[in-house]
């Protein structure tokens, strides 16, 4: 990326930022990864000598700037409904949901749902933030949208049997809505696990240093990841708390899977293993990628990444679940979670977590080995202001713009 690019993006961060990493606060001084072996990678790229790798990615262009409504996210039906195997359902922000023919250029974007009469998006992290495909049941959707006090998880279905990629605005039942003191850290994702339970993303409440102690709270359902079973209603709710939730039993709210998170704001399975990975967006120090594990408790506001916050010295880390990989503001601000990626058009990414610094444009690879061994490397340095990625029905990567551009990871 040119310099010129990196600056006009930390100054839009500064002004405008959809994923604000130290509101409320003064940004502490920056900090390179600590993650042992991975952290001698990270400083190979914070001197810019991570070498172009063979089969290196490049982006090709799916829909241009400006066709899109500041996207922050993609998702697909993977084939469920016949005839949208090559569709992508983009979120825009301001709340509506569009789909595009990801392999006809000439294509132009189709809306399925329109929310903005519902939808609160003024903030630079509110708006409609989140959506998932019911993976047994054709023409049935859930969102993740602010209103200007609360987050609200909704379902709607199909307006016509004959078209059920359209979704009836007016066919909302709403699920579940927890309150939100501030503007800022939503985390806002929505994703079916491989146990046909609905994971939610959930923000720690936002401005600085979660000042409500949200994260460390079971009882809160902010800074955490949620889990609930949307095919059955129980307790007067449109949903049930599958059996095994950590919290099911008390000693926490029912519907938390994972805590102690500041701003997941994207999270992925991995569609080969079921592993659960999340980018947490950091405070003033490290941005943090996290293997989800249920009842896991991932720190903050107690640490941030793997160094002690609250109190800065000499915090107790017992029973305290430490990042996978972590980088300082050397190499970036905000953290944008990818997918771990299994598609066939690049093969030597198979297996390889791939995500993102919003801010700086960087798209990294990060790869576990069965030895515990962290790899990370550069695989494109973008002039993008990276807002989320998505992947299609043949596991092939994409990603969101704040240009309104949609983009494709693809041979070079």
């Amino acid at each position: 990326m040119k310099w010129t690019g990196k600056l006009a993006a930390i100054w839009l961060l500064a002004l405008s930022m959809l994923l604000t990493s130290c509101k409320g606060e003064s940004g502490g001084t920056p900090e390179a990864p600590v993650n042992g072996q991975a952290n001698e990678q990270a400083n190979e790229q914070a001197a810019g000598q991570a070498p172009a790798t063979e089969g290196q990615p490049k982006l090709a262009t799916i829909a241009a700037e400006g066709v899109l409504d500041n996207p922050v996210g993609m998702v697909s039906e993977y084939g469920l409904t016949s005839g949208l195997k090559d569709k992508g359902f983009i979120v825009e922000q301001k709340g509506r949901v569009v789909m595009l023919d990801l392999y006809d250029s000439s294509a132009k974007p189709q809306v399925v749902l329109d929310l903005r009469d519902r939808v609160y998006s003024d903030g630079n992290e509110q708006g409609l933030l989140g959506l998932a495909f019911h993976p047994k049941k054709p023409g049935v959707a859930f969102v993740n949208y602010t209103t200007k006090t609360h987050t609200v998880i909704s379902r709607f279905v199909m307006k016509d049997p004959e078209h059920p990629e359209v979704l009836d605005p007016a066919s909302e039942v709403i699920l579940l809505t927890y309150e939100q003191p501030y503007a800022n850290h939503k985390g806002g994702q929505l994703a079916f696990g491989p146990d046909g339970n609905l994971y939610i993303a959930s923000g720690d409440g936002g401005s600085g240093g979660d000042p409500h102690g949200n994260g460390q709270n079971k009882q809160s359902l902010l800074g955490k990841i949620l889990r609930i079973d949307v095919d059955q209603g129980s307790d007067g709710k449109s949903y049930s708390i599958p059996a095994d939730n950590p919290f099911a039993g008390g000693g926490g709210a029912p519907e938390v899977y994972a805590y102690g998170l500041r701003n997941p704001w994207r999270f992925s399975f991995d569609s080969a293993t079921g592993k659960l990975w999340a980018g947490d967006v950091g405070q003033s120090r490290l941005e943090e990628i996290d293997i989800i594990e249920k009842g896991g408790n991932y720190g903050w506001n107690v640490m941030e990444g793997d160094l002690c916050y609250k109190p800065e010295e000499g915090c107790d880390k017992t029973g305290l679940i430490l990042p996978l990989y972590t980088y300082g503001r050397d190499l970036g601000v905000s953290i944008i979670g990818g997918f771990v990626y299994r598609g066939k058009a690049l093969p030597d990414l198979d297996g390889w977590y791939v995500y993102a610094d919003y801010a700086m444009g960087t798209i990294w690879g990060l790869k576990q080995h069965e030895d515990g061994r962290v790899e990370n490397k550069v695989l494109l340095d973008t002039d993008e202001l990276i807002t989320s990625f998505g992947v299609d029905a043949r596991g092939e990567l994409y990603i969101c713009a704040q240009n309104g551009s949609l983009l494709r990871l693809t041979k070079t």
